[in-house]
C-alpha cells in the first residue's frame, strides 16, 4: 500500500508539474475541485438555514462535512479499489491524482502578478493579485501587491502543493481526494462571516488539523531550497520560523511565510484588510517590506527549487520502498 501510494504521489507530482490542467479540459468538463465545490454549495443551500440557532447550524455544518467526506472519499476509494489492479486503471488513477496539486497553476498565477506589475503598472498588479488573495487590493501600493503575491505563494505552497501530495503519498488517491475536499470546504465555508461562523466551523477546524504536518514540512522544504538560491539564508529562514511562525493568526500559514521571509530577507504578513475588517497580524521575518516584481520572481525561484526537492524526496522514497518489496 505504501509503495503504491508513493508511486501515485511521485507520478502525480511529475505529471502536474509538466502539464498542469489543460484549459480546454477545464472548459469541457470542469475540474475535480469544481465538482467538489458544487457538492459543498448544494449542502450549504440545503443545510445552512440562517433562521436556525447557532448550535443547530454548527451541528448541520458537521453533518454536511461528514456527507462531503463520505461521498468524495467513497468515490475515490471505489475507483482505487476497482481500477488499481489494471494498467489502464492505474493510469486513470494517476491522471485523477494529478489534478489535486496546484504547483504549476500557482506558479502561473503568482508570475502573472510580477508580469502585470512590470508591464502594466500598479493597476495591472492590483488586478492580477486580486485573483489569488482575499484581501482588498484597490488601495495596495507596489510593495503591498508584491507582499500579497509572495504571501499567497508561501501559504498555497503548503496547502495547494505539499498537502495534497503528502496525503496522497500516505493514503493514495483516496487520501488526496479527502484532503482536497476538506481544503475546498474550508475555502468556501470555513471563514468567520455571519453566515458561516457556525456552519463552517467543523470544516475550518479539520482543515487546520490536516494541514499541521504539511505546513511544517513546507517550511522545511523552503529552508532546504534556500541552500540553492544565491543570497538566500537557510539560517535566517530557520530563525524566522522559530521566532515568528507560531505568532501568526493561522496555526499553519505562519510556517511557510516565515520560512520564505527569513530565507529571502523579507517582512511578510503584518496588518491587512480583508473585506472591511483590519487584521492586525504580526510580521513574519524582519527584513524588507518595500518589495517589487523582482522580489516576486526571486520568491518564485525559491518555490520552484522547493518543489524539485519535494519531488526528488517522493521519488527516492518510492524507489526505496519498491526495492524493499
Amino acid at each position: 500500500m505504501v509503495t503504491g501510494s508513493l508511486f501515485i504521489a511521485a507520478t502525480q507530482l511529475l505529471l502536474e508539474g509538466l502539464l498542469g490542467y489543460p484549459p480546454a479540459l477545464f472548459r469541457a468538463i470542469g475540474h475535480p475541485v469544481t465538482w467538489i465545490g458544487g457538492l459543498i454549495a448544494r449542502l450549504d443551500r440545503s443545510l445552512n438555514r440562517e433562521s436556525w440557532p447557532f448550535f443547530m447550524r454548527r451541528i448541520m455544518g458537521l453533518f454536511a462535512l461528514m456527507i462531503l467526506l463520505f461521498v468524495t472519499g467513497g468515490i475515490a476509494y471505489m475507483i482505487e479499489r476497482g481500477l488499481g489492479h489494471y494498467a489502464i486503471g492505474l493510469l486513470a488513477i494517476i491522471l485523477l491524482a494529478a489534478t489535486l496539486p496546484a504547483q504549476r497553476s500557482l506558479d502561473e498565477h503568482v508570475r502573472a502578478v510580477a508580469d502585470a506589475l512590470q508591464n502594466e503598472g500598479l493597476e495591472g498588479g492590483r488586478k492580477a493579485v486580486s485573483m489569488i488573495v482575499g484581501r482588498k487590493t484597490d488601495a495596495l501600493d507596489e510593495a503591498g501587491v508584491s507582499r500579497a503575491a509572495i504571501e499567497s505563494l508561501a501559504e498555497n505552497f503548503s496547502d495547494g502543493v505539499v498537502a495534497p501530495i503528502f496525503w496522497t503519498a500516505c493514503f493514495g488517491l483516496t487520501g488526496g481526494v479527502l484532503y482536497k475536499a476538506i481544503n475546498t470546504a474550508d475555502s468556501m465555508i470555513g471563514h468567520k462571516s455571519e453566515k458561516y461562523h457556525a456552519f463552517g466551523w467543523a470544516s475550518a477546524r479539520l482543515d487546520d488539523l490536516v494541514n499541521l504536518p504539511c505546513s511544517r514540512l513546507s517550511a522545511l522544504l523552503i529552508i532546504l531550497a534556500s541552500l540553492f538560491v544565491r543570497d538566500a539564508s537557510p539560517l535566517h529562514a530557520f530563525k524566522s520560523v522559530f521566532r515568528d511562525a507560531r505568532k501568526h493568526r493561522s496555526p499553519n500559514a505562519g510556517w511557510p511565510e516565515s520560512a520564505l521571509a527569513g530565507a529571502l530577507g523579507y517582512a511578510l504578513a503584518g496588518p491587512r484588510v480583508y473585506g472591511d475588517t483590519l487584521v492586525d497580524d504580526v510580521y513574519m521575518g524582519d527584513g524588507r517590506r518595500e518589495l517589487n516584481a523582482a522580489d516576486i520572481r526571486r520568491a518564485l525561484y525559491l518555490y520552484r527549487i522547493a518543489c524539485v526537492i519535494q519531488g526528488l524526496a517522493i521519488i527516492t522514497l518510492a524507489l526505496f520502498f519498491t526495492a524493499q518489496a
